[in-house]
């Protein structure tokens, strides 16, 4: 049951993230989940490294986390990944 729940919270914030910087159209539902599971490990290891509490559990406050790490992930990869 633990992995249903990465899943639908990966889904939910990886959607929110894609929503944010504007990648919405180009990401698929499996991006989204992958973007926002990845997003959550980062964004708990952010903010624990600035002493706030990182991922907690399926709590509005975790999903704020998995959200800026997603986010920031979206950003590192469009950095890295620009043509021109």
């Amino acid at each position: 049951m633990n992995w249903i729940l990465w899943i639908i919270f990966g889904a939910i914030a990886g959607w929110l993230a894609s929503l944010l910087v504007g990648k919405a159209s180009s990401q698929g539902p499996l991006m989204n989940i992958v973007v926002g599971i990845i997003g959550a490990l980062l964004g708990g290891w952010l903010f624990n490294q600035f002493g706030a509490s990182g991922v907690t559990g399926f709590n509005l406050p975790s999903l704020l986390v998995a959200v800026v790490g997603a986010v920031v992930l979206l950003l590192l990869v469009s950095l890295f990944t620009r043509r021109a």
